[in-house]
């Protein structure tokens, strides 16, 4: 009997481990436009949840700026749903700067144009699907 459920164990977890191996992956390209300058640097996040979006990201990068942008690209991303910010770190000082009401004094952007009304973008209008390669423009 212990032999049984041994053999069970090991195609149960031997069947998960494929499922997960063929999960499909893509690669997501990102294209900031219209900086201000090329000053700085960029800061690109991208989020996978509600929860963690404009916290704590999935993956993210910086990038040099030319030509008052950047473009970027996120490899092996899983199949899903995803949301995208930027912020052009102008003075170069690792951080998003805001004045004394919280209000960032550098330039941020989302994916969808996503925009905050009275407080940051939401989830719902920045989130898009990721089922093939793609590529998404965001202009600050």
């Amino acid at each position: 009997m212990e032999t049984l459920i041994r053999i069970t164990v090991i195609l149960i977890v031997s069947f998960m481990t494929c499922k997960a191996q063929t999960q499909e992956s893509y690669q997501l390209t990102v294209k900031v436009e219209k900086a201000d300058s090329n000053d700085g640097q960029m800061f690109i996040a991208v989020y996978n949840t509600e929860a963690d979006f404009l916290g704590k990201s999935y993956t993210g990068t910086k990038s040099k700026i030319a030509d008052n942008g950047c473009v970027v690209t996120f490899k092996n991303i899983p199949e899903g749903t995803y949301a995208v910010s930027v912020f052009h770190d102008e003075n170069d000082n690792g951080k998003m700067d805001t004045n004394f009401l919280g209000i960032p004094k550098e330039d941020y952007a989302c994916s969808n144009d996503a925009a905050g009304f009275l407080g940051p973008p939401k989830w719902k209008d920045a989130k898009f699907e990721l089922k093939e390669n793609t590529s998404i423009t965001i202009t600050l």
